[in-house]
């Protein structure tokens, strides 16, 4: 039995859609994003009340990377993920969770932007910091697109180190474009337009984001 703890528009989108890529029975459990994820009964699952957790066959796991990892080498070694021995197992460990660095910055931004609902709480020079190191994530998979040159983040083809990686940068969209990245934006668009990753997008109206996109503010 697989369960997946799951909120609209947070991390555990990334084993949502990979769940989907993996073509395997499970079941989701939606959550709202708010104080509900520190309930007791909650906290037996994921003991920091994160989404999100998976519930695999009796275990209980939590944080993005374990989990892609576990499903990955379960369900598709040297498929979707790059088994032990692999060529690229280095590399696709390192994407994987590269997206981690993606998404600290977006959840600071998160923060700023929704999380803090009065004006007089925000930091400008915060929102400019990280909307900056966004770029430099940017920059990094642009980079690394051009060395590799194929349309997906490893040469053997797309892998759960494009649905980490994508999926964090479906996120950090809200915060910085991807204008300046022409490889990067067109990689996220092959990559987003794969079922999984429709199949994993939130219903209208239930995510975190009531906006496109949140400019930083202009410094005073």
């Amino acid at each position: 039995m697989i369960k997946l703890h799951h909120c609209p528009q947070t991390r555990s989108m990334r084993s949502l859609w990979l769940l989907h890529e993996l073509g395997v029975e499970f079941e989701v459990q939606e959550h709202r994003f708010d104080k509900s994820l520190r309930h007791a009964d909650y906290l037996d699952v994921s003991a920091a009340g994160r989404v999100p957790a998976l519930e695999l066959d009796g275990a209980r796991l939590f944080e993005t990377g374990a989990i892609t990892q576990a499903l990955c080498e379960r369900f598709s070694p040297d498929g979707l993920g790059r088994g032990v021995g692999h060529s690229e197992r280095a590399e696709w460990l390192v994407w994987v969770h590269f997206a981690e660095t993606i998404s600290q910055h977006t959840a600071a931004l998160t923060q700023q932007h929704v999380a803090l609902r009065e004006d007089h709480m925000r930091s400008p020079i915060v929102m400019k910091l990280e909307t900056a190191r966004l770029g430099k994530c940017y920059d990094a998979i642009e980079a690394h697109l051009r060395k590799v040159g194929t349309a997906a983040l490893l040469p053997g083809g797309f892998s759960a180190a494009d649905i980490s990686v994508g999926q964090a940068v479906y996120m950090s969209r809200y915060f910085t474009s991807l204008l300046r990245h022409p490889l990067v934006s067109a990689w996220y668009t092959e990559i987003t337009a794969r079922d999984g990753f429709q199949k994993a997008l939130p219903a209208p109206g239930s995510g975190i984001y009531t906006q496109d996109f949140y400019p930083a503010w202009a410094m005073p």
